[in-house]
């Protein structure tokens, strides 16, 4: 666990994390278990008719890079452990991938992505969001302010992760990130920036979430959204947190 306890930093990056319920309770927790349906056309792409997902249940490990959905594929448990994936039954994995990401974004992937892929992007993807939090205390994540309502983040290499620099746009009035700015590098490092909304913040257990997100294609120009094409939604419908 890269976590610390009273870390100094951007004073952007106390208020969020006060915003998310405090970092007392984030370092108390464990496990986050959330119930989500997403798709979009990044997913339809890659994945065709397989990639949407309703009512999917996940369950996230806080502190450490572990990620699981029950009955994910084929009545197999999709799982992610860093760059690590596999598909499981309770006997143990039946399929597994190491070093996932060397594999991305070329190649037959270009095309179309296998059950093991599509859990390498949207394992890792959803532990960054639920755990976003718990990311702003983590040693081995460096922070800056940018600018006046911005923080990025400097992830290293051995957690999986959209890219290496992200950045993230706090809401002024709620301490809450309204978007989130990336490259999706396993879809293309040269064109696959990502403006990532986040909104419909609901509360459970002391801690706040958004229940909505939607990701549209950054404009290059205003630094925002463009409006069209949604390339992927995700909606959360519930969610605990231990």
């Amino acid at each position: 666990m890269a976590e610390s306890s009273g870390r100094t930093g951007p004073a952007l990056l106390g208020r969020v994390v006060d915003a998310y319920g405090g970092a007392d309770r984030w370092r108390d927790l464990s496990v986050i278990e959330a119930e989500l349906s997403a798709g979009g056309l990044l997913f339809a792409w890659k994945r065709g008719r397989a990639g949407r997902f309703d009512r999917l249940r996940v369950v996230a490990d806080v502190h450490r890079q572990q990620i699981r959905y029950p009955a994910f594929h084929e009545g197999m448990d999709g799982v992610l452990r860093g760059h690590d994936v596999s598909l499981e039954t309770p006997d143990g994995p039946v399929m597994r991938r190491q070093g996932a990401r060397a594999r991305f974004p070329y190649g037959q992937r270009l095309l179309h992505w296998d059950a093991l892929d599509m859990m390498y992007f949207f394992g890792y993807a959803i532990w960054n969001y639920l755990t976003f939090p718990a990311l702003l205390l983590r040693t081995d994540v460096r922070w800056e302010q940018t600018g006046e309502q911005l923080l990025t983040a400097t992830f290293p290499a051995e957690l999986a992760t959209h890219c290496p620099r992200q950045t993230f746009r706090i809401d002024p009035g709620t301490g809450l990130v309204d978007q989130h700015h990336y490259t999706a590098e396993v879809f293309g490092s040269g064109w696959a920036h990502a403006c990532h909304l986040t909104s419909e913040y609901r509360e459970a257990d002391g801690i706040r979430y958004a229940s909505r997100r939607r990701v549209h294609p950054m404009s290059p120009r205003a630094k925002g959204p463009m409006s069209r094409p949604l390339l992927i939604w995700a909606d959360i419908h519930e969610l605990s947190a231990v």
